[in-house]
């Protein structure tokens, strides 16, 4: 038997791993040093949901995991004046590579995430590297080679690398695929059923895809295998118990994200348009991006292999139609809608449309692997493979995502890789066989590592030129950061960090009790009652704010707010320096729990102020008349601005009272507001249907009564009627005198448990300032928990005059379920191998000739080679 085709053992498949871990590390970390990236150079990698979203909550996992949080797993007291943490933990930090940000300082959480994320890239590859073995037998470093293109896929350099949960797919991918594997072998059931659940708890959402890649794989592996249908039959049902029980032991987490998703704000709906040819081929070069596009790109070497696949007669004719058709298939699957569907678990999801890629990436790199471990390909093929290649180059020239810097790096990628293959074959022909094959090595993982990190470094470059961006932890974090912290006061009251954010999450990055919470479970009645509020929002209403107003601030218990300058990093250009210090304004607010009257039977109405006033329970604006004048000072009925007559600088006209505080409320206005007399304006963010912009403080209403608000558009937008309104402090400062009066007078929280002590002879409704959300369970006295009510999107509690405390308990909806779901699969995982070792002990010992069981494998073995045991 050749070298290149002695079954695999574990010393061979250790070191396949180990190579394709390192070269995939050497290659991620060089594209970064080569784009000037974080952490090797000036340029931030933290684009769009990376710094939003991923490094805040892997923020808050510190804090969680040094117990230095507010809150728990249940609620996240930090976020939207108090969150359901358990479907976040389960969307974005339940990977098992998550607990390593616990090993790194809390101000080098960017590193953390960065180190977190090449772990992830590096182990896709090892995985990768020993399924291939698995598969067939063949060269250790060939297989090595092939896991690092697998890790350094195009879908995991430019879309999954600033969304790291995504990378658990990429992982589980082939793990899944060895599961099966195991099943189909009838070997290793526990271990199989515990990579499962591995799997579905990191990233559910990566694990279906990759679930479905891997069922495809298997049915593949037994088409080819032909065993009697009993046997394929047996085989498939191991296969298909291993992933049911695997699923169900990761129902706890996973019912909770699905329920989760139930009562969140609803995102954008949106149809899949498939991409033009030109664009789908061209995602298949080096060095070419496109948002909206599938990153196809698994390096040069890989991808002719893939492409010799049909002409390498070397290769099995059955296993040459199989693989081909499947990689054909899938492909297709990419560009049609109902298949689209199916991929994303039917619901064609906000951003890029292909998440699904990787499945195809790892079965074009799996097809590599059969061309190569039958022997490498011979001249003719690979001259086929390379006409197949400029066929592709040719009409994938048409698209615009292939740019100048592209020719270059596919010249020299495939250079490298058609040099590589020819050495390796001389090989395996010549007399120096070492010594070719040593060199073949080096050209192909050199040509492999350079041109994923070319590939890699335009990702970067391009994603900085058309995603919003943010700066990693620095000083200005640090200031606002000491400030909450010399402010803090929970859970006597909230300290909010600030209307002017640094990024969508800053409670969870900086600390204290914000509105502010950005998620793709961002609970629907939070968004709507904050909208309600005046509030503004990002990402279609799942990224809300913080809204600097003292009406909100007294309803929700924000007793300390925190007012930061803006951010340099977010201007247009960037600025030097920290523009300013870091503040913070007190202010004399109720305790979180308060006593309210008999609710009002209205709702939520089209006035902002008239909404705060409701939940406040007292009047304290004057929201008068007012007009919107054009730049030449005409009245503009509809309001609008940014168009025709009122492009440059119109003006709404309004009479407050003396002394009181005017407020603007203008959502679909974009630009800048400023009262006249006033020193600073206000800022309004809109973008149809992206954002919203929040009400906004201007200033104090001149003495003689009538104002005059100066806009500035920056595109087109549209003032509303009652946008002006006239704040008395006065009455605020009554209001909450009177809502403290009657409050709780103690308050603990702690995780998803809230007690409060109230005043004897309390009646009416005991109202918490937080959110609604579904899982909310609340008792009065010594009285039976019941779900909580609502008082305009708050939680609340029915009083009869006689209880004297309040109790909350918050349990995520789902949680019972997938606990129950859980406990079965774990029982019948538990009974299976019960029954097995009884079985075993009862048996007599098994005849010579070969047990049913294992007629599947031997199958596999004789007809492809493989070694499914492994």
């Amino acid at each position: 038997m050749d070298r290149s085709t002695r079954p695999s053992g574990p010393r061979t498949t250790a070191r396949a791993a180990l190579l394709a871990a390192a070269v995939a590390l050497t290659a991620f970390c060089a594209a970064d040093l080569l784009a000037g990236s974080y952490p090797f150079g000036p340029r931030t990698r933290s684009v769009n949901d990376l710094g939003n979203q991923y490094v805040p909550f892997h923020a808050h996992l510190w804090d969680l995991l040094h117990g230095r949080a507010d809150g728990g797993l249940l609620v996240d007291w930090r976020s939207g004046y108090g969150s359901s943490f358990l479907p976040d933990l389960g969307t974005y930090l339940s990977s098992p590579f998550a607990l390593l940000v616990a090993l790194f300082p809390r101000d080098e959480i960017d590193l953390a995430v960065y180190v977190v994320t090449a772990l992830k890239t590096a182990s896709a590859g090892a995985a990768m590297a020993c399924l291939l073995l698995a598969l067939r037998p063949g060269r250790w470093w060939a297989a090595g080679l092939l896991g690092a293109s697998y890790a350094l896929c195009g879908w995991s350099l430019a879309d999954a690398s600033y969304n790291p949960m995504w990378l658990d797919g990429l992982v589980a991918l082939p793990l899944l695929c060895l599961a099966g594997e195991w099943a189909l072998a009838g070997r290793r059931r526990v271990p199989g059923v515990l990579v499962v659940a591995l799997a579905w708890t990191a990233n559910f959402y990566t694990a279906y895809m990759a679930t479905l890649g891997a069922g495809l794989v298997l049915l593949l592996r037994l088409l080819l295998a032909h065993p009697p249908r009993r046997q394929a039959l047996a085989a498939a049902g191991r296969a298909a118990l291993t992933a049911a029980l695997g699923m169900g032991l990761a129902a706890p987490l996973v019912t909770v994200v699905y329920f989760g998703t139930e009562h969140a704000y609803p995102g954008r709906i949106s149809d899949f348009a498939p991409v033009p040819g030109e664009d789908l081929l061209a995602r298949l070069l080096p060095a070419t991006y496109g948002f909206g596009s599938p990153a196809l790109y698994v390096g040069l070497t890989a991808l002719l292999l893939a492409l010799a696949l049909p002409f390498h007669r070397a290769v099995p004719a059955r296993v040459r139609a199989g693989w081909t058709l499947l990689v054909a298939a899938v492909a297709l699957s990419l560009q049609w809608a109902p298949t689209h569907l199916l991929w994303h678990a039917f619901a064609t999801p906000q951003g890029s449309p292909y998440r699904q890629t990787f499945v195809l990436c790892g079965l074009l790199v799996i097809a590599a692997w059969h061309t190569l471990s039958y022997g490498p390909p011979p001249p003719r093929v690979l001259a086929a493979a390379a006409a197949v290649l400029a066929l592709i180059t040719g009409l994938a020239s048409r698209s615009d995502l292939v740019r100048p810097h592209t020719w270059p790096v596919l010249l020299l990628a495939t250079a490298g890789a058609l040099a590589g293959l020819a050495l390796l074959r001389r090989a395996d022909t010549g007399r120096r066989a070492r010594v070719l094959a040593g060199l073949a090595a080096v050209l192909l993982l050199g040509a492999q590592a350079g041109e994923s990190a070319a590939t890699s470094a335009v990702a970067t470059r391009m994603r900085l030129a058309h995603l919003d961006d943010y700066a990693p932890w620095g000083q200005r974090q640090q200031r606002q950061e000491a400030a909450i912290a010399r402010a803090d006061g929970w859970p006597r009251y909230r300290t909010d960090p600030g209307r002017e954010q640094t990024v969508a999450n800053d409670p969870m990055l900086v600390g204290g009790q914000g509105a502010q919470y950005y998620s793709s479970l961002t609970s629907d009645v939070l968004s709507r009652t904050l909208t309600a509020l005046g509030g503004g929002w990002t990402s279609r209403g799942r990224s809300v704010q913080s809204l600097d107003n003292p009406v909100t601030d007294v309803v929700f218990s924000v007793g300390a707010r925190v007012h930061s300058p803006p951010d340099p990093h977010q201007s247009t250009p960037p600025r030097d320096g920290d523009g300013g210090p870091v503040t913070v304004t007190r202010r004399d607010v109720p305790p979180l729990v308060t006593v309210r009257g008999a609710p009002a039977r209205t709702g939520f109405g089209p006035s902002p102020y008239r909404n705060q006033e409701l939940l406040l329970g007292s009047r304290v604006y004057t929201v008068p008349r007012t007009a919107v004048r054009d730049d030449a000072g005409r009245p503009v009925r509809s309001g609008r601005v940014g168009v025709g007559n009122a492009l440059g600088r119109p003006t709404v006209t309004a009479v407050c009272p003396a002394r009181s505080q005017v407020y603007l409320w203008a959502p679909h206005f974009s630009g800048t507001a400023r009262l006249d007399g006033a020193h600073a304006g206000a800022r309004f963010r809109f973008a149809y249907p992206r954002n919203r912009a929040a009400m906004e403080p201007l200033g104090p209403a001149p003495a003689s009564g009538p104002l005059r608000v100066r806009l500035t558009p920056d595109r087109p937008g549209r003032v509303p009627r009652g946008a002006v309104g006239c704040l008395d402090a006065g009455r605020l400062r009554a209001a909450a005198a009177r809502l403290t009066a009657t409050g709780a007078t103690r308050v603990t929280v702690s995780d998803g448990t809230l007690r409060a002590e109230l005043p004897a002879r309390s009646g009416g409704i005991a109202v918490v300032a937080a959110p609604r959300i579904a899982g909310w369970r609340c008792a009065a006295g010594g009285g039976p928990l019941r779900p909580a009510g609502s008082y305009h999107g708050l939680i609340a509690v029915p009083l009869d005059g006689t209880a004297t405390s309040l109790t909350c308990v918050f349990r995520p909806p789902g949680l019972r379920l997938g606990a129950a779901v859980g406990a079965a699969s774990l029982l019948t995982l538990a009974l299976l191998g019960t029954f097995r070792a009884v079985r075993r002990r009862r048996v007599p010992a098994p005849h010579p000739t070969t047990p049913p069981r294992e007629r599947v494998t031997s199958a596999l073995r004789t007809r492809t080679g493989g070694d499914p045991s492994c």
